[in-house]
């Protein structure tokens, strides 16, 4: 029994491949097929199954493209209805993979086709459950996106019944592979480990402790985050199928003129600069949208881009087909290629250029305490309950698009987050409202906690 975790840390997503005597399965592949292909030849096995917890809605699954280049079988839980060929699987239907099992447990709750597969070994023994968006390190799957015309509260009940039936009623030994990891938009507030235990979930997952019905599901659906728009993009994508990835590629890899470039633009085209912060700071072309590739790329590409209106892509060199593919992953398909030679022909060029005044964290409290800046702090809810600044406006970088409409555009602004990443994205973010008067500070509140002391925590 081999078992590979594939973590793309991009989407905070896991996928799996198991093999058994010679015989693969793939859970939840990401939309290219090539790290399982390259597993599976190294170990000059058979891919013979991808198994599907569920309609994703966060990312667009490989499912198709793997399924054509190895001609495995696609196996969904029940109430799935994919328009495509595949196996919908019954609950506790097995499938043999080499002298193992898979079994199949349909956990409605955070959809209503979700569902875990159970590994068991020669002996019949359940190893280890892949529970796809049912339950993670710490934490469950969100049940409010309206699955099969289910309210939150619905779904939320049927995930009650699917932990407290199938998942708590496993041996405590039984290694917990979920498929998400911290950072990801799918549940409200994951764990950084990558797997756990059925036993050391029961003892801390907030979700899995003795409670009501009602209790749970106030619990699961307090404090939900607005769903980013492309998620429902996206389940329907993974329900009707799509373009294959390569013919994608090809359709996008377009070197893009500075003339182009302008005139996209000036067509309402989104421009996605994805440089480092650093190198953006220091100059950019007027109205980007900086999501820099070395962070958390692609859920906050999606969360802040509309999936709707083309893009044009401007990065380091030799990047573009990693930026255009992180895109594809997330079901964006509307991109018109990328600017040739990247900023600096536009720079070159003689265009307009714009930039984002940085400071240094140990500058944060004299441009606070002269009281010319108000300081607007972009993390999360959940890391804002447990520490925060005095003096700050809290906006998490998901509201921005909406909540910057409500600032003043004659007031200074100090930007921070964690460590810099969020914070920037959001400067390019009021830049392109017209909130010019911004300021970015380096290292985020880590670095301005060490400067200045008083912390405040709920």
């Amino acid at each position: 029994m081999f078992i590979q975790q594939i973590y793309t840390a991009c989407l905070a997503q896991a996928s799996y491949y198991i093999e058994c005597n010679g015989e693969a399965a793939v859970i939840d592949p990401i939309r290219e097929p090539k790290p399982y292909l390259d597993i599976a030849a190294t170990r000059n096995a058979r891919i013979k199954f991808i198994f599907e917890t569920h309609f994703h809605a966060d990312f667009v699954s490989g499912h198709l493209d793997l399924s054509d280049k190895t001609n495995a079988a696609i196996v969904f839980g029940p109430n799935a209805r994919p328009a495509y060929p595949a196996f919908i699987a019954k609950h506790n239907e097995k499938f043999l993979l080499g002298n193992c099992t898979i079994e199949v447990l349909h956990t409605p709750g955070h959809t209503i086709e979700s569902c875990c597969y159970l590994l068991r070994d020669i002996h019949n023994n359940p190893q280890a459950i892949f529970t796809g968006d049912t339950l993670f390190v710490g934490d469950v799957g969100r049940p409010d996106l309206m699955s099969g015309n289910k309210s939150k509260t619905e779904l939320g009940s049927m995930l009650y019944d699917s932990l407290n039936e199938c998942i708590k009623t496993l041996p405590d030994s039984v290694t917990v592979y979920p498929g998400h990891g911290a950072g990801s938009a799918c549940g409200k507030n994951l764990g950084v480990e990558r797997y756990s235990t059925i036993g050391e979930q029961k003892h801390s997952n907030y979700a899995l402790q003795p409670m009501s019905r009602n209790e749970f599901i106030a619990k699961v659906t307090d404090d939900l985050p607005t769903p980013p728009a492309y998620f429902f993009k996206d389940a329907s994508i993974n329900i009707i199928g799509y373009k294959k990835l390569e013919d994608l590629l090809r359709q996008q890899m377009v070197a893009l003129s500075v003339t182009e470039t302008l005139a996209a633009r000036n067509e309402g085209a989104q421009l996605l600069d994805t440089r480092k912060d650093s190198l953006f700071a220091r100059g950019f072309i007027p109205s980007s949208i900086q999501i820099g590739l070395q962070g958390d790329f692609a859920p906050w590409a999606g969360c802040l881009l509309d999936i709707e209106k083309p893009i044009v892509v401007i990065c380091e060199s030799g990047s573009e087909k990693e930026v255009i593919t992180r895109l594809a992953r997330i079901g964006y398909e509307n991109v018109l290629g990328y600017l040739e030679g990247g900023f600096e022909a536009w720079a070159e060029a003689g265009h307009e250029i714009d930039h984002i005044p940085c400071i240094e964290a140990e500058e944060y409290s004299r441009y606070l305490d002269e009281g010319e800046y108000t300081a607007i702090d972009v993390r999360k809810k959940t890391e804002t309950q447990i520490e925060h600044l005095e003096d700050t406006l809290q906006i998490p970088l998901s509201e921005f698009p909406k909540q910057a409409e409500h600032l003043d555009r004659n007031k200074r602004y100090l930007l921070f987050c964690k460590g810099g990443y969020r914070s920037m994205i959001a400067a390019s973010l009021l830049k392109r409202q017209g909130i010019l008067q911004i300021i970015n500070v380096n290292g985020g509140i880590k670095k301005i906690m060490a400067c200045r002391p008083a912390l405040l925590t709920p």
